[in-house]
This record gives structure tokens, sequence and C-alpha cells, in this order.
């Protein structure tokens, strides 16, 4: 290959289909990070040049065009997916073909593979505060809602496990399909209405939690004493719902726009010189665009994009991003990063209601995370 060649790699995600709002975000912070990478120059005088494809949301797609990329397009790096029904399609053809995807949600957890480089949050730095501080705020009674494929599943199966330590108690598990329509939802919050729980805590996602916001508000269901606490619901989504729908509702994550540090002002003034002077900024574009970055570094390391030579460059690496002081564990190819819990403002915005000390180390098959009354320290 020639010393001047661009380094190409492949951008898969959804613009388009259930998850578009999401995956849109995850594809505006990769398509940041790699202008602002070439504006610099690029990776050792050379350019990254993405090749991009759109799945729509489809589990069937992502395999079809992650093998595309791999087998046709001779591509060994992929920046891409968001649930993990789609991020398991390209698991199986990324380990078959000896590439390496770069992995920017928040996940269930329980999984290692050599090749992927998991940027986004295990569950103990997402669930298991989350569970302490919803309980601690107001209260340990439970109802979980998801759409039903593994995230929501075994997310929930975690959330049971918590309240189980902290003398709650789950009033009613329920699940509906992925992608399903509006109709859907207004028995599940007469449910609600009826129960009362403490909190609904909800592992909904796309344009079904859009619904889910927007019925629950029209329901007359209260955010301040009963809200809807998630783990997804982030800043561009809210702004699809309509900020005022949302106010009172928590969710719990490593990264809020809100973030107040220089770091963060720059990415959001970088953000939105580039989108838009109102496009929201939340965790799936900065993530998205932190791990792009933490790739650019590996590869001047490696000097290819040979998968072993990258991973042996981006285990223990270190950066100073928008969401503060991150670092890829090398014993678990997963990331360092701080839990976060916001609760929405009318303007939709998040206000930082409580927020760990300092990074907390991914443990991804949760075997460590100590008693009850440690988490929240």
């Amino acid at each position: 290959m020639s010393e001047t060649a661009p380094w190409r790699v492949g951008v898969l995600f959804s613009r388009s289909g259930a998850m578009r709002v999401t995956e849109s975000e995850h594809f505006f912070g990769t398509a940041l990070a790699i202008e602002d990478i070439n504006r610099a120059g690029g990776v050792l005088g050379r350019l990254i040049e993405p090749v991009v494809y759109d799945p729509g949301s489809d589990e069937i797609e992502y395999g079809r065009l992650a093998n595309r990329l791999l087998a046709d397009d001779g591509i060994s790096v992929i920046f891409g997916c968001s649930t993990s029904q789609c991020r398991k399609a390209v698991l199986r053809l990324v380990e078959r073909r000896n590439g390496l995807l770069w992995y920017p949600s928040l996940y269930e957890g329980f999984e290692f593979s050599p090749n992927v480089i998991y940027t986004g949050a295990a569950p103990n730095q997402t669930s298991i505060h989350f569970a302490a501080w919803l309980a601690r705020t107001y209260g340990a009674r439970f109802y979980l809602v998801g759409s039903d494929y593994i995230y929501p599943r075994e997310t929930n199966r975690i959330m049971r496990e918590l309240l189980a330590q902290l003398g709650g108690e789950v009033v009613r598990e329920v699940y509906i399909p992925f992608g399903a329509g509006a109709e859907r939802l207004p028995p599940i919050l007469a449910d609600i209405s009826e129960r009362q729980p403490a909190v609904v805590f909800s592992t909904v996602v796309g344009v079904t939690a859009h619904a889910f916001y927007r019925l629950y508000h029209a329901a007359g269901l209260d955010a301040r004493r009963m809200p809807i606490a998630s783990l997804t619901m982030a800043e561009g989504e809210v702004r699809a719902i309509g900020a005022a729908l949302c106010e009172g509702h928590v969710t719990a994550a490593t990264y809020f726009s809100s973030i107040a540090s220089e770091a963060n002002a720059r990415f959001v003034a970088g953000f939105r010189a580039r989108f838009g002077a109102d496009a929201p900024v939340s965790m799936w574009s900065q993530g998205a665009y932190n791990q792009v970055h933490m790739f650019a570094r590996a590869l001047a390391r490696a000097g290819s994009t040979d998968t072993e030579a990258l991973v042996e460059h981006a285990l223990g690496l270190e950066m100073d991003a928008p969401e503060g002081h991150v670092t890829i564990d090398p014993d678990n190819h997963h990331t360092w990063l701080r839990p976060r819990i916001g609760v929405l403002q009318a303007d939709g915005a998040f206000d930082l209601a409580w927020e760990a000390k300092a990074p907390v180390r991914p443990d991804p098959y949760l075997t460590s995370y100590g008693p009850v009354e440690t988490w929240l320290d």
C-alpha cells in the first residue's frame, strides 16, 4: 500500500429505522472526529477515509453490511453498532475475519471479545449506582418495562438482583416488541397507573421509547413523584420527544452535555459549529467521537490497521475526553468511565444530581462491585 494512501475504515450506524435518532448521533460524532483528525493532517501523514453504510436499525442488514466491509471492501476496522442484537450480528463476523469493532454504546455486559474495543459503559458503571440512587431518592418499588431483546432482558435481570440486595421489589416486568408502535403502550401505562411504583425503570429504546414518554405525560403520570428512569434516554431523543414532556425523568450515563469543563465546552462548540447551533449533544455522539480519537492514537503507534497491532497499542491507552479522563482497560478491552446521574429539565438539559468521584474500572461480568453501602461513595 502506498505511504500516502488513506486509512480506510468502516462506519456502520443507522440513520433510518427505529434507532435513527440515537445512531445518527453516533454517526455525527464519528464524522466529526474523522474530520478533526484529517484537518490536522491525518495519522502518520495519511487521511482517514470512511466507508459508510446505513443498516436501517436491522440486525440482518448489520450482518450483511459488516460482511461487505470485511470481505468485499477489504476493511478491517469498523466503528459501529448501537443495540446489542446488532453488535452480536457483527461480532461473529469480525471474529471470523479477524477484524476489529469499536463499540461506543453502553450495554448489558457479560461479554468479551479480542476483536472488540468496548468504549461505552459496562453495567457496573451505570446500573449499580443508579439502582442505589433511585431507591434512596424515590423508593425501591420498581416497574420494569423494556423492548424485547437481549439488552433490556439482561439489564433488567441485573436490576432485579440489585433491588433484592437493596430490600426492594419489582412490581411487574413486561416487554414489548422492538420497534413496536404506540398502540402497544396504553395497557402498560394503565397498569403503571394502577400499581403506582416508585420508579418506572425503562429499557424501551428507539421510536417506541419516544412514544412511551409522550404517552406517559399525556396520561398524567407525575415524573416528579414517579419518574421514568433510563440508561439510554439522552439529549437528542429528548429533543425528538419534546423537552417539556420529559421534565423530571432521570438518566444514568457517563456523559451529559451539561458537564462543566473546558474540554466539554470545546467539544460542544465544535459539534454545534459543524451540525447546527441548536444541535443536541449527547453520550451517543460524544462516545463515538472519543473512540475515533483513541483509534487514531493507537494507529499512530501501530502504523498499521492490523488487528493484533491495533489492539496491542489500544490497550492501556488514556485520553482526556469531553466526559473526563478515560482509559482502555488492558485486561478486558472495556473503558474506565465516570458514572453520573442526571435529571431532565424543561429546556432539555440534564441537571447533574450525582457523579462518581473518579473514573470507575469496567467490570463487565460484575465480579467485584462490593456491598450496597459503598455504591454511592
